[in-house]
């Protein structure tokens, strides 16, 4: 597809929203990580294969020649994701602080580094009509940002189809994002393919988790209304069930390797009482 020209001033509004969104969704991601000391249920390799997700995105936007708000999107995108990614470090895995910040400091350089020299090496290329290299970033932006949206869906099984630990706001701005971002493109005097693509990947598996996390208080809502006359939560409740020993249908699934952690140190507590 040729770059694009004389940028319609609908594609340009509706895209500065796209923009402003995706700038700023992830804050509340952040304020929320920061503000509980804790990231369980947002999965690390979702933050870090969305920050190097930003790399073919932004090359590609910037080839493509989008209107400006899409070609800066992608930067700010990386970085939150690379903010967001260090705080899973920290909280989840307790590294330092110190490690985790010269750990982001170093992924922001070599990112920047690798798009940089993916434009200055497909640009002229695509100049002069060669589309292959372009097509394989876009593609490649694509599927990075498909499988970053994978590992929460790991979390909603193992969980049942609860979401915990992504804050509604983000995903909520994260979905709204994607949404105006394809409405820009769609705005533009051609649609470009491989763009609406990503966006819409994005739109769909986001829904996806909304839709889970919906099914999900439906159908433990009898559950949460006894809990709460009884002055318990659900996570109460499914604790009573645990330390009783009695089989609970919503209860958290587990690993294979917790469920052998758990039988090792079973084997461990009898063989010390003997």
């Amino acid at each position: 597809m040729a770059p694009q020209e004389n940028i319609p001033v609908a594609a340009n509004v509706l895209g500065t929203i796209g923009t402003i969104l995706w700038c700023v969704q992830l804050v509340p991601q952040i304020w929320t990580n920061w503000r509980t000391k804790d990231t369980k249920g947002l999965p690390s390799t979702m933050m870090f294969l969305w920050a190097a997700c930003g790399v073919p995105f932004g090359a590609y936007n910037v080839i493509q020649q989008f209107n400006y708000p899409l070609q800066i999107q992608p930067q700010l995108f990386m970085c939150f994701c690379l903010v967001s990614w260090c705080q899973t470090l920290h909280y989840s895995r307790k590294w330092g602080v110190l490690k985790v910040v010269l750990l982001a400091v170093t992924m922001a350089v070599v990112f920047a580094g690798i798009e940089t020299a993916l434009i200055l090496t497909l640009k002229p290329l695509y100049d002069r009509g060669s589309n292959t290299g372009v097509l394989v970033v876009g593609i490649v932006a694509s599927i990075l940002l498909a499988i970053g949206l994978l590992p929460p869906y790991g979390e909603l099984w193992k969980r049942r189809g609860r979401v915990i630990g992504i804050n509604w706001i983000f995903l909520s701005m994260d979905w709204f994002g994607a949404f105006f971002s394809v409405m820009s493109l769609a705005a533009q005097s051609s649609f470009d393919i491989l763009g609406g693509v990503l966006y819409i990947v994005c739109i769909l598996l986001e829904l996806g988790i909304f839709l889970s996390h919906i099914i999900w208080r439906f159908r433990t809502r009898k559950i949460r209304k006894e809990g709460k006359s009884r002055g318990k939560t659900f996570d109460e409740i499914a604790a009573e069930h645990e330390e009783q020993g009695l089989p609970f249908k919503f209860a958290e699934r587990k690993s294979s390797k917790a469920l052998k952690r758990e039988k090792k140190d079973d084997v461990e507590i009898g063989y010390n009482r003997r």
